[in-house]
């Protein structure tokens, strides 16, 4: 079934963007598909509306149900747009990462509060042409979602792998891993995981006034470790699958209590302080492509 921005489901709040591993919500019920065009073209692939333990979710797997996207090909700018179009205002994003530290294991979780950005491909941004907005972004996860997850986590993983509840996340561009070299100087730097995806999401969404949060699963530990195999593809799908399975529990406990709860977030006011220009000097284009997020500072959009 299609659906646009015009006829958004009002009840939906909570959404979770499925990683390498998870392309289906488990437990995600009575099940309706949204096919969303947004002025950024169209995002990975359907997004997935149900009723997990009968909380309202939305489910959409990032790469694609068949993992068809590199990291790079991601539509996040559409994704994020379609996503806050059906009402969204609490954002999990689930990825596969390497550890970059000893003290942080495989199958380990990690819900990261700061990032290190070294992509250089990615549209990062729903503002320009015309319209120039620079969001706080001291804090890239929200901190009150980032508190929740992670005390889930904890709560479900009470033996064997750990939940972490801090961490600098090293975003690259991929989809190469990275040399020994690289991996050797981000420690040096104090990452803790390395990723491909979650930092462009995480912007997207403070742009879009919704929270984010990482939920971060250790695969392997990337090149740097001589006690460990250096990472590959199958390393990492042997490990997905066990991951995939904690991750799944982990959502399952967060979710319901978020959506009951919907605490406020310094997330959703982002761009109260963040407009520089005025509307009426924005292009009616760019007005209208943002429409969705500046509503409650500029009012609805009136075509000229």
């Amino acid at each position: 079934m299609g659906m646009t921005a015009a006829d958004p489901c009002g009840e939906l709040s909570v959404a979770v963007i499925g990683g390498s591993g998870l392309y289906a919500m488990e437990g995600l019920e009575a099940i309706r598909e949204h096919r969303i065009e947004t002025p950024f073209g169209s995002p990975s692939d359907v997004l997935m509306e149900g009723r997990l333990n009968g909380t309202p979710v939305v489910f959409m797997a990032r790469h694609g149900r068949h993992h068809h996207l590199l990291p790079s090909e991601v539509p996040y700018r559409a994704n994020i747009w379609a996503l806050r179009s059906l009402g969204v205002r609490y954002l999990v994003g689930c990825c596969a990462v390497g550890s970059l530290q000893e003290s942080i294991g495989v199958l380990d979780a990690v819900v990261p509060d700061q990032f290190i950005d070294r992509t250089v491909k990615r549209q990062a941004s729903f503002f320009g042409e015309g319209c120039v907005a620079h969001i706080g972004f001291a804090a890239p996860c929200c901190p009150v979602l980032s508190q929740r997850l992670h005390q889930a986590a904890a709560r479900t993983m009470t033996s064997g792998p750990t939940a972490h509840g801090h961490g600098t996340y090293v975003c690259i561009e991929g989809p190469a891993f990275s040399t020994r070299a690289e991996s050797e100087l981000y420690r040096r730097w104090q990452g803790d995981v390395i990723g491909m995806t979650s930092l462009t999401e995480a912007r997207l969404a403070r742009e879009a006034e919704i929270a984010y949060a990482c939920l971060a699963m250790v695969t392997d530990y990337d090149c740097w470790h001589d006690g460990h195999d250096n990472v590959s593809v199958e390393m990492v799908v042997a490990n997905l699958r066990a991951n995939a399975t904690t991750m799944q529990a982990i959502l399952q406990r967060c979710l319901p209590a978020l959506a009951a709860e919907q605490p406020e977030s310094p997330a959703h006011n982002a761009l109260a302080t963040a407009l520089l220009t005025a509307p009426d000097a924005v292009p009616d284009s760019t007005r209208q492509r943002l429409d969705l997020f500046t509503q409650p500072y500029w009012g609805p959009y009136q075509p000229q």
